[in-house]
């Protein structure tokens, strides 16, 4: 585990710059069978405290507080490189980020480069999505409930996003240049399909943290899990 003490989001570009350029120098056989890596996060209660605080003026009730460590629960899981000749066509490049009760619904999307995020507004109050990240700023105005807009992202990385007329609404958006990646559903559960064999370097990213790796091998055509607990060190090899 990590043990500096720097805010997780700013060490995001740092960990997409192996995930962009650090590419495999070896191809990759086209007759080799890919695998799977799969496995589930979990999110102890001592990590959940170190979420950077946000002003949330209505997030008092206890819904909002549920919503909030379901929020801080989920994590992003990726490879940190990508074998050459191995992005394919198989990676989502469309996404939707809800605005419903004052928050962005999913909390965290993620897509293949050059794919497009929907922001609809589904509250009966105006909002103002928008963005400064270096990766796809972007400032989408003011609209009404039933509306929606859209934007592009032509680089990976990672951006967030918040509402201008609310300021304790945030969201993440991952852009990736490989279909190496997943996020984590309500149970925690990960799994990243066509994965070329060989050892891996595996990315956990979560907000509450600074970014964990892990290595794993993968056999040609087989299928490992890896449970990882965020906060924890590295298993002993």
């Amino acid at each position: 585990m990590l043990t500096t003490r720097r805010p997780a989001f700013l060490l995001i570009a740092l960990a997409f710059a192996t995930a962009s350029l650090g590419l495999v120098h070896a191809a990759v056989p086209a007759a080799v069978a890919t695998g799977t890596i799969r496995g589930t996060v979990t999110l102890p209660a001592t990590a959940a405290g170190r979420r950077p605080s946000v002003s949330r003026p209505r997030g008092t009730s206890a819904a909002d507080r549920q919503q909030d460590a379901l929020d801080r629960q989920t994590s992003v899981v990726y490879l940190d490189n990508m074998p050459r000749g191995m992005a394919g066509e198989s990676v989502e490049r469309r996404a939707r980020l809800d605005q419903r009760g004052e928050r962005f619904v999913p909390h965290i999307v993620a897509i293949g480069v050059g794919g497009t995020v929907d922001f609809p507004n589904s509250d009966p109050t105006f909002h103002n999505v928008f963005s400064l990240s270096d990766v796809r700023s972007f400032d989408l105005g003011r609209y009404a409930t039933g509306k929606s807009k859209a934007v592009r992202f032509d680089k990976p990385g990672a951006v967030r996003v918040f509402c201008d007329i609310h300021a304790h609404m945030s969201a993440f958006i991952f852009v990736f240049a490989h279909p190496y990646f997943d996020v984590t559903d309500g149970q925690g559960r990960y799994r990243i399909d066509g994965v070329p064999p060989g050892t891996h370097t595996i990315v956990l990213w979560n907000e509450t943290i600074e970014p964990q790796t892990r290595q794993v091998t993968v056999a040609d055509g087989g299928e490992v899990e890896l449970n990882l607990t965020i906060g924890a060190p590295p298993a002993p090899r």
